[in-house]
Order: structure tokens, then C-alpha cells, then sequence
């Protein structure tokens, strides 16, 4: 595969990016896991929300961004993968964090039953119309794939329940540069479909670092929206 330069984009805002780095070398979290709305933590925090198909990479995403090996991997047990998982960033333990992220189950079952996904559809729709403190969500895509109908599906839950997001292209490191290219291009005319939708669009890699601390300074201000 051909190597995705690091350097940081035009345009980004340094100290944002500075003041994300040192906040999230600081503390981060496990929360807890929502089954269902009755089980959320009090809405007294922002909240930056990332979602995404099975297999798009989420996991190593949040990792990526939070600076940690496995965090993720903490909250996502057998059992949990329909579940909210919610993640505190910054603050002193036992004192509010500044924000937190919120790890949404993945969609796109391919060999779920209806019963399941109809399940997922509605602690995800409820979630997005009655969480007042959710500032921003993050869409997932795959490098690899592009958007596929299963996006637009929760791209237009999020227009229907007008919380702004974010396209995020992941795994850039597994494409060739043309191709990547060619993708980003589909992926900003797709986000600029969707009333939602920031129009510009992420492209990152976990494994290389592309796109990370840009990513990681986006997350922060939105957060702070």
C-alpha cells in the first residue's frame, strides 16, 4: 500500500490541536454501558458521539484518539455490542470530565435478526431526538468501500433528528493514494447532500496516524460548541 503523509492539513488550528493533544494525554474513562435510555448517565456534559458499520474500524478509531491501546476494547464485551458505551475525558476522577465520548453499537448486521435491528434502530433514534447535551456525532466510512447505503441510512437519522456529524474516512492507510483521492472526492459530494452534514470530510488512518490529531482537535471543538 502507498504511504499516507502525516503533515497536518492547511488550515487546521494549531493550538486547538495542542490544547486536544494535552487534554487527551490526561484522563480517559470507561463510563458505563446503556442498554436502554433509562440507564444513561446524567446529561451534564457535552457529548461527541462516533458511529459507524461493523468492521469500519471504530474501535482503533477511538483508540487512535484517545492515545490508548485498548481502551475500547474495555466496554466491548459479548453482551455489550447494542449497548452506548460512554467515555470521560479530562477533569479529575470523581469530579466531572470536561466532556465525554459516547461509542455507538455498530450497524449494517448483515446476519442480524429483525428483532435485533429493530432493537438497534430504536435505542439509536431515541438516543439521537432526546440527548440534549450530544453536540456532534462522527460517521465512520470505510476507505476501502466508500459510503454505502447503510451510511446514508444513518446519515439521514441524524438529519431527521438534526444533530450535526461529521464524515470521517478510516483505514487510509489500506487504499492506494488514487483511489483514497477518488473516495474523499465521493465522500464530500455525498456529504453535501445532507442538511446535517459538515461539509468538509476527516481522512484518517489508525494505524499510520493520519488525520489524528486534526480529528482528535475537531472532537474538542466540538465539544466545546
Amino acid at each position: 500500500m502507498s504511504e499516507q503523509p502525516q503533515e497536518q492539513a492547511p488550515g487546521v488550528d494549531e493550538e486547538l490541536v495542542e490544547r486536544a493533544r494535552r487534554l487527551f494525554s490526561g484522563r480517559v474513562d470507561f463510563l458505563l454501558s446503556a442498554p436502554a435510555l433509562k440507564f444513561l448517565p446524567d446529561p451534564v456534559v457535552p457529548e461527541v458521539a462516533l458511529a459507524g458499520r461493523s468492521n469500519v474500524g471504530k474501535s482503533s478509531l477511538l483508540n487512535a484518539i484517545t492515545g490508548r491501546k485498548s481502551l475500547a476494547r474495555t466496554s466491548v464485551t459479548p453482551g455489550r455490542t447494542q449497548e452506548l458505551n460512554f467515555f470521560e475525558v479530562g477533569g479529575i476522577v470523581g469530579e466531572l470530565p470536561d466532556f465525554r465520548l459516547v461509542d455507538m453499537p455498530g450497524y449494517g448486521f448483515a446476519k442480524a435478526p429483525p428483532k435485533v435491528v429493530e432493537q438497534w434502530r430504536k435505542l439509536v433514534r431515541e438516543f439521537l431526538r432526546g440527548r440534549v447535551v450530544l453536540k456532534r456525532c462522527l460517521v465512520l466510512i470505510d476507505s476501502r468501500h466508500g459510503v454505502k447505503d447503510v451510511d446514508r441510512e444513518m446519515m439521514e437519522m441524524l438529519d431527521g433528528s438534526a444533530v450535526g456529524y461529521r464524515l470521517v474516512l478510516t483505514k487510509a492507510d489500506k487504499v492506494k493514494a488514487s483511489e483514497l483521492a477518488d473516495v474523499h472526492v465521493k465522500t464530500i459530494a455525498e456529504a453535501r447532500k445532507h442538511a446535517a452534514a459538515f461539509p468538509e470530510v476527516s481522512v484518517t488512518s489508525s494505524e499510520t496516524g493520519l488525520g489524528i490529531a486534526e480529528l482528535r482537535a475537531a472532537v474538542l471543538g466540538d465539544a466545546e460548541l
